[in-house]
């Protein structure tokens, strides 16, 4: 099968899993982003099945920063959550996606001591204007919130997310993959676990575990509909990862796209049917702006992701 269309059906999953992340968290279903970040971070002990795959035991410096690597990446997705939780998901993704490879694109600068090429820096002013562009709430007025709501946390996801992903990318390639995979999972696991040290969220962490002693049958629904969300996910990221395998990876990463355009006919098409959930904007200069910023964002991608010999 032809990569682009393995990456096309990959954003197509992954598209879903966001759109599935705002149906549970604004329908409250899932009545915090504390509580749902929480039970992804339990989710990834499942990453042990892949101990009989390669695990291995590894330094006490490298293990703590490959659990702090998933404390950091904990903290990236409930930022993101919370965005989601509190505005259009088809304007938090594009944001995020732009801010990630802002970040990481500098870390790799300074701490790998990449040079800085003009179609490089021409791909990040494109990045920070794509993401500045679908930021704005148009039109703009004196006494109203420029951003939209949930951007601070769609700027803090980004750069937790890059640091992250930075860290995933070092290990990766000093590693095998199930060794790195289940080291950093452990981390989501503490990630998660630390969550219950602010007493805000562990009231409703804790509340949430009264659930399981007399489910109902929505909690049931819930918790289905949750995990075959997270499955959706993760399936989406293993075919996105075997596209670049068998393809190019600059053509798979500036693909990203169209994930993104699937977030907002996804948004749009729910948005007659749950406007309280998905709030998305239906009139032409709102959709104009997303599909703009959506193809500047891209293109730097496209520029930022370019390989020079």
């Amino acid at each position: 099968m032809n990569y682009v269309v393995i990456a096309i059906f990959a954003y197509f999953l992954v598209a879903l899993e966001v759109i599935l992340d705002k149906f549970l968290l604004s329908s409250k279903k899932v009545s915090h982003p504390s509580i749902y970040t929480f039970y992804v971070g339990m989710m990834s002990l499942f990453a042990l099945f892949l101990f009989p795959f390669g695990f291995h035991l590894i330094g006490l410096r490298r293990a703590l920063l490959s659990i702090l690597s998933g404390i950091v990446f904990t903290y990236g997705i409930l930022c993101m959550f919370f965005a989601i939780n509190k505005s259009e998901a088809s304007r938090v993704t594009p944001v995020v996606g732009a801010i990630v490879p802002i970040v990481t694109f500098v870390l790799s600068v300074f701490f790998l001591s990449e040079r800085l090429r003009s179609v490089q820096i021409i791909g990040v002013i494109a990045l920070i204007v794509g993401g500045l562009l679908i930021s704005f709430e148009f039109p703009l007025h004196i006494n109203k919130k420029k951003f939209f709501h949930g951007f601070w946390y769609s700027i803090g996801a980004g750069v937790l997310l890059a640091i992250a992903f930075t860290w995933f990318k070092h290990f990766f390639e000093h590693d095998n993959f199930a060794n790195v995979f289940i080291w950093t999972r452990i981390g989501l696991f503490f990630g998660a676990v630390s969550l219950l040290s602010y007493r805000p969220w562990r009231k409703k962490i804790v509340n949430s575990f009264g659930r399981f002693k007399n489910p109902s049958k929505e909690h049931y629904e819930t918790g289905s509909l949750f995990v075959a969300n997270k499955t959706l996910g993760g399936i989406g990221s293993i075919l996105t990862n075997y596209a670049i395998a068998l393809g190019s990876v600059t053509i798979v990463n500036a693909m990203v796209s169209v994930e993104y355009v699937f977030i907002l006919i996804f948004g749009l098409s729910l948005s007659f049917k749950f406007p309280k959930i998905f709030q998305e904007k239906e009139d032409f200069l709102g959709i104009f702006q997303k599909i703009i910023s959506i193809i500047i964002i891209s293109a730097g991608i496209v520029l930022l992701s370019i390989k020079f010999r």
